[in-house]
């Protein structure tokens, strides 16, 4: 299935004397193995493959002298190929697990920088942040790979012109015809049911149905559950767990910040904290944080004592939730309150891709703006609406504090620019 990343990928293997070996980041069940081998496929002459959780002789390898060359031979008796520089892609697969591997990489940059190396590890974030890792800075490069987003899952449904018509309406503000929004719209919501992990997308893709996708789902959730267990303490695992379950109830709530005593009774900053960091680390949940002013720049303005969380992909939160299919589908005309909030994780999922910071603004209790995006110099708050009531006191008050350039209402209306306000529909997040 088509990616995103695959450009940025391109312009990793064209750095020429500046590339520099790559981390890919991303939650376990996103594909970065996947798009690595795919890319060494179209673009390279062979792949140099190596899992160092399960090739434990590659992985011991390492423990000793790290002279790339010396690697490199070995290497070659592993995959029995020549590695030849520019013409074989050298992938290092879950590299969390080896830490001298790891520091490899910065001898690799400074010695031997014509061997093209990619890295993946789908708890690198963690290993990284709570480990003695000595962690090659400023010799390495790093990209984040996050599940598809609707405009791939147009994609991979062979609906690329769709996409295309979304952007033009988009960068015009035109309205899209009657039958081409309603049609984006049931889209919408089918993605809201079946999320970006590529393995849900493929069996949506390849069934046609809805029906058996919670069965696929429960498993990467179960992997995910695997993981807090396998790489976490007793204590720990516990912990992280309660916070992951917790995240429906949490944004069910009217007040969406996060509340300790949800996950767990007496719960508080102390014990949750560290079990929240890693779980954020671990790309399985998207931290939006609280600003006090809606001023430039935006992140010196954080309160992060509050927050909220979103789960790394929203179809596993349809699921998890436990809210009826028929429901999602038919969002355009039943009510219920949830799917503001599923509606609100798909936006923040969309906009982590994009590579924005989450941030949600408050008004001593009295207004709450979903989100608010930094965009070169413009600050620019965003009203989220399930359906095309769009009234908003929110978004009347920032524009009253802060007067920004234009802001953004993203609901089931259609495109169009009225009183300083770019109506955005739902479909149409990507683009933004």
């Amino acid at each position: 299935m088509r990616r995103k990343i695959s450009e940025r990928l391109n312009a990793w293997k064209a750095g020429g004397k500046n590339r520099m070996p790559l981390l890919l980041y991303g939650a376990r069940q996103v594909g970065k193995t996947h798009i690595l081998n795919e890319f060494g496929r179209e673009n390279y002459k062979n792949i140099a493959y190596i899992n160092l959780e399960s090739n434990l002789t590659v992985s011991s390898y390492f423990s000793d002298n790290i002279e790339p060359e010396r690697i490199i031979r070995f290497l070659e008796t592993e995959v029995r190929e020549r590695i030849l520089p520019g013409e074989t892609l050298i992938i290092l697969d879950e590299i969390q697990t080896c830490e001298r591997a790891l520091t490899s990489l910065k001898y690799f940059n400074e010695k031997a920088p014509q061997y093209h190396i990619a890295c993946a590890g789908s708890l690198l974030g963690v290993a990284v942040n709570r480990e003695n890792y000595s962690f090659p800075v400023g010799n390495v490069d790093s990209a984040t790979l996050y599940p598809m987003d609707f405009e791939e899952f147009l994609w991979a449904l062979g609906e690329e012109k769709l996409a295309d018509e979304i952007r033009l309406a988009f960068k015009d503000d035109s309205p899209l015809p009657k039958a081409l929004h309603e049609k984006a719209l049931d889209l919408y919501r089918q993605y809201l049911i079946v999320g970006g992990m590529p393995r849900v997308v493929a069996n949506y893709v390849e069934t046609g149905s809805l029906i058996g996708l919670p069965d696929v789902q429960g498993r990467i959730i179960n992997d995910y559950l695997a993981d807090m267990a396998k790489y976490a303490s007793n204590t720990e695992s516990v912990k992280i767990r309660a916070a992951y379950n917790s995240i429906p109830a949490q944004l069910a709530k009217e007040n969406k910040k996060f509340q300790y005593k949800l996950a767990q009774k007496g719960g508080t900053a102390n014990i949750f904290g560290p079990a929240i960091d890693w779980l954020q680390f671990a790309g399985v949940v998207l931290k939006c944080t609280r600003i006090e002013h809606g001023l430039m720049p935006i992140s010196v303005y954080a309160d992060l004592s509050a927050f909220k969380l979103y789960m790394g992909d929203v179809g596993l939160l349809s699921m998890l939730s436990g809210i009826s299919q028929q429901t999602v589908l038919a969002a355009g005309e039943v009510e219920n309150i949830f799917l503001g909030a599923i509606s609100e994780n798909y936006v923040a999922q969309a906009f982590a891709a994009k590579g924005y910071a989450l941030y949600y603004w408050t008004r001593e209790g009295k207004a709450e703006l979903d989100f608010v995006l930094q965009k070169g110099d413009d600050i620019i708050g965003v009203e989220v609406k399930t359906g095309k009531r769009t009234k908003s006191k929110s978004l009347a008050m920032f524009v009253g504090d802060y007067e920004p350039a234009y802001s953004i209402r993203i609901s089931s209306k259609n495109f169009g620019f009225e009183n300083n306000i770019k109506s955005v529909p739902l479909y149409a997040v990507f683009c933004i």
